[in-house]
């Protein structure tokens, strides 16, 4: 008899867990299964939602820094419904608008089919507006604090004069319109990989 103690689940099994989990969802935007990735700029969302596009077997993956621009930080929910929701919603591709930050202009984006799950990762993809077609949203758990810091780390000092600006607005946002209350799961880097919790929609946190 082994009195070992049982060994934890490795964080990356989890994602495994969590990636076989949203396939058996229901759909929610016609054929497709709409998962959001929300939290605080800076908090991971990109990298994570990379690595579960893989586990999900190249999952496509369309993040809201592509669709927001300078004058439309957080207004442009009616594009997205029109540009993603609804020919997702009819069985057919999307192709929004893709915003060049550098140019300031919008440009074609690439082709967004109606696979069996789409992730949609970025900062108010959990927005009230676009939780009715949701399958399930996620939460990367780091504060905001945390994630500015390690989110201007990244971009550098050509970036300061933006992160100026974002931080209030992003505050303004989610105070107005908070994600976090309405996640299925909270997302937590950890060595090695992800842990997945549940989150307060789940009713078991």
């Amino acid at each position: 008899m082994n009195d070992s103690p049982a060994r934890a689940p490795h964080p990356l099994a989890r994602l495994s867990g969590l990636a076989a989990g949203l396939r058996a969802l229901d759909p929610s935007c016609g054929p497709v299964r709409l998962v959001g990735i929300d939290g605080h700029a800076g908090s991971g969302k990109s990298t994570f939602a990379r690595l579960l596009a893989a586990e999900l077997g190249g999952a496509p993956v369309l993040g809201l820094d592509d669709i927001r621009s300078h004058e439309e930080l957080f207004d442009w929910t009616g594009r997205f419904r029109r540009e993603v929701v609804e020919p997702l919603a009819a069985g057919r591709s999307a192709r929004p608008a893709v915003y060049d930050w550098h140019e300031r202009r919008f440009g074609p984006g690439p082709v967004i089919g109606p696979a069996p799950v789409v992730l949609i990762e970025g900062v108010g993809a959990g927005r009230r507006a676009l939780r009715p077609w949701l399958a399930r949203l996620l939460w990367m758990e780091l504060p905001a604090g945390q994630a500015w810091l390690r989110g201007r780390e990244r971009d550098g000092a050509v970036q300061r004069e933006f992160w100026e600006q974002w931080e209030p607005a992003e505050a303004r946002h989610f105070a107005e319109d908070p994600s976090r209350p309405f996640a299925d799961a909270l997302v937590r880097q950890v060595p090695g990989g992800y842990e997945v919790l549940p989150g307060p929609e789940s009713g078991a946190a």
